[in-house]
């Protein structure tokens, strides 16, 4: 009985929690710490950026005409996505079209898209806590800021 009971502890602690193991925490840092690095990179980079309520930073290079997307809308889209620590590009998709629910992409993209009609195109300077956090994925560094030149194709 002893054994069943150390074993379903164990269990709990590596299943639920890092912590237990001594596993590093993981914690989002805030958008407003990182502004300042978001308007370094639209400096450096020539990107002429408005402040978004959120925390991103957005340029519409064209407004477009169309359909405007909401939180719900499956958009199809090209993109290039850069670190903003070395302009990295780590994602894209330029040649054919992607499909995609916006209920399925980062934050920055959810906010970011609505910005623009079916034909625009945008260009988006994200905090880490509304792209991948501060777990990364992939290539993606842990807290990274990301820039994306967006071009919305179409919206369903």
């Amino acid at each position: 009985m002893k054994n069943l009971f150390i074993f379903i502890a164990l269990s709990l602690c590596i299943y639920g929690s890092e912590s237990c193991l001594g596993g590093k925490e993981c914690n989002n840092v805030t958008p407003a710490s990182e502004q300042a690095q978001i308007i370094a990179y639209a400096g450096s980079n020539g990107i002429t950026a408005t402040a978004h309520s959120s925390g991103m930073y957005y340029q519409v290079i064209n407004p477009g005409s169309g359909t405007q997307p909401t939180s719900v809308s499956t958009v199809t889209v090209k993109y290039t996505g850069k670190l903003t620590s070395d302009n990295t590009i780590f994602d894209q998709q330029i040649v054919t079209p992607v499909v995609i629910p916006l209920t399925d992409v980062i934050d920055g993209w959810k906010i970011g898209i609505p910005l623009i009609r079916k034909g625009g195109s945008i260009k988006l300077i994200i905090p880490s806590s509304m792209g991948y956090g501060c777990k990364g994925l992939g290539v993606v560094p842990p807290n990274s800021v990301l820039y994306f030149e967006i071009d919305l194709i179409d919206v369903q």
